[in-house]
């Protein structure tokens, strides 16, 4: 790729066009669903799917010239890192669209006057992602951020009359109000010290001795509300909740797209804005690591609700995310960043494809008056759907870190990342809790196998997710053989975000 750099203009569109179209797709598809009724509804998944085509026409397009580019006065930017991130964001929605469509319409969720605003809801929460991705001002980050927030409360309480959605739900808007408080006066902290609410120019201002006191008080704001979003340690607590009590459907959405609009956050804040505070920031993802790990696969040993052990799988699994951002300059030496931040990067693609497929396998299983929530429901899947319970090992394989899985290439490259520093003893901390955490998947990957079936009912599922959850999880599996070129892509990208 060619990595140019080109001025930046407030009347260049072209970076925006993939924004642009989706705001117009989504409001079109919420008219156009006020005219439909019972089964013309699936016109609405249709035209969804044919949106996130539209948009990744857009991205692939700017991605293929390795330009990046700003525009609205700096406040956004189109990079090779924020295209390649979408372009996964696009896969990962569709993906849970196409997982959720029987699920969400035997609950009812795509009934009545307004049955699509599941998937209005879902292109807007995708938006605000879009926004956190390519953001190069904390007010663009911030407004991302929120839109994708206010969107996800809406879905988790989409399910009005269930008493476990709208608990859910409360508990999420609450907690997420306060964390984006955190997040909004750090913010402001940063600006006191720094006049500005640009990346670039907090960046050089921060470098140039302005106010370090107020801007360590702001770090630490921001780092906490960024924490939140990523589901880390001490900021976890709404996490298992959430993902018990959301519909299923809904905390794929939750635990999948929105990690990578975190990583991109982290990039942009702490990396690009903040480079010149390293060793403030570094130390507290260092804890947040740590923490995240040994709470994470502790606590996941003792559930038997498959969500709550997802979810607090998905606490340690961004534990890893946050070892490889720590990693990124230690002791002054820059020449681990490209790496160490790629490694984050591949990671934090590794954990959504891995999290698409797990919770797509509980959709599966889920028929109308059940869930499939439970462990337990899992037992004689290898009798009941042989390929599907090889798919769903794959799945837990990965997530555990075995080889040749995709979950393994990923936390290889976040260990070499953190050897690379010289910090032999925090990857030997890593892989003791890997090694803890394996307990829980191959606990599952057991119930499958070698549990007689409580349920020997046939399973009725579409045509299109079966093909899904198929490629899915030969994906993970070839990803983990083959992990050459999207580690390659993604070291290229953050190469050229961190040249710019």
């Amino acid at each position: 790729m060619n990595n140019t750099l080109l001025a930046a203009t407030d009347t260049n569109l072209v970076p925006v066009y993939a924004e642009i179209f989706l705001l117009i797709a989504a409001s079109a598809i919420l008219l156009i669903d006020m005219y439909l009724k019972g089964s013309r509804r699936n016109v609405t998944y249709y035209l969804s799917l044919l949106t996130l085509v539209g948009c990744a026409v857009f991205s692939w397009a700017d991605f293929n010239s390795g330009a990046t580019v700003y525009t609205f006065n700096h406040m956004y930017v189109s990079d090779p890192m924020s295209n390649l991130l979408k372009l996964f964001t696009y896969l990962a929605v569709g993906i849970t669209l196409i997982y959720s469509r029987q699920y969400a319409t035997e609950r009812g969720m795509l009934s009545g006057n307004l049955g699509g605003e599941f998937y209005v809801l879902a292109l807007f929460a995708m938006l605000g992602q879009m926004i956190m991705i390519s953001g190069n001002s904390m007010l663009s980050i911030y407004l991302g951020l929120e839109l994708m927030s206010l969107s996800l409360y809406a879905l988790v309480a989409l399910r009005r009359d269930h008493a476990t959605s709208t608990e859910a739900a409360m508990k999420y808007f609450i907690l997420g109000a306060l964390a984006s408080g955190f997040l909004l006066y750090g913010i402001s902290m940063i600006y006191g010290a720094t006049g500005s609410l640009d990346v670039n120019q907090i960046a050089a201002r921060a470098a140039s001795g302005a106010n370090s006191t107020i801007l360590v008080f702001g770090l630490v704001f921001v780092v906490a509300g960024m924490a939140f979003k990523l589901g880390a340690v001490p900021f976890h607590m709404w996490a298992p909740d959430v993902y018990q009590g959301a519909p299923t459907a809904v905390t794929l959405l939750l635990g999948g797209a929105p990690k990578l609009a975190a990583f991109a956050m982290l990039m942009r804040v702490l990396v690009e804005g903040l480079p010149s505070m390293a060793a403030d920031w570094q130390q507290m993802l260092m804890v947040l690591a740590v923490l995240s790990l040994a709470i994470g696969n502790l606590t996941a040993i003792a559930q038997t609700n498959i969500k709550r052990l997802l979810a607090y799988s998905s606490i340690a699994q961004m534990g890893y995310v946050l070892l490889a951002m720590m990693a990124g300059v230690v002791g002054g030496d820059a020449s681990n960043m490209p790496t160490a931040y790629s490694a984050a990067m591949y990671s934090s693609i590794t954990y959504v494809l891995t999290t698409l497929g797990s919770f797509g396998l509980i959709m599966m299983l889920a028929r109308s008056g059940f869930e499939a929530e439970q462990i337990a429901d899992f037992k004689g899947l290898g009798r009941r759907s042989p390929w599907f319970a090889i798919v769903m090992t794959v799945l837990m394989f990965s997530l555990a870190g075995v080889p040749p899985m995709m979950g393994f290439m990923a936390k290889w490259a976040v260990l070499q990342a953190v050897a690379n520093t010289g910090m032999i003893w925090l990857a030997v901390v890593a892989v003791l809790f890997s090694l803890i955490g394996a307990f829980y998947y191959l606990r599952v990957v057991k119930t499958m196998w070698f549990d007689e079936a409580a349920d020997t009912s046939p399973i009725a599922t579409p045509a299109d997710m079966r093909v899904a959850l198929s490629i899915n999880g030969i994906a993970i599996l070839v990803l983990g053989v083959v992990p050459g070129a999207l580690l390659g892509t993604c070291l290229q990208a953050i190469r050229a975000t961190l040249a710019a």
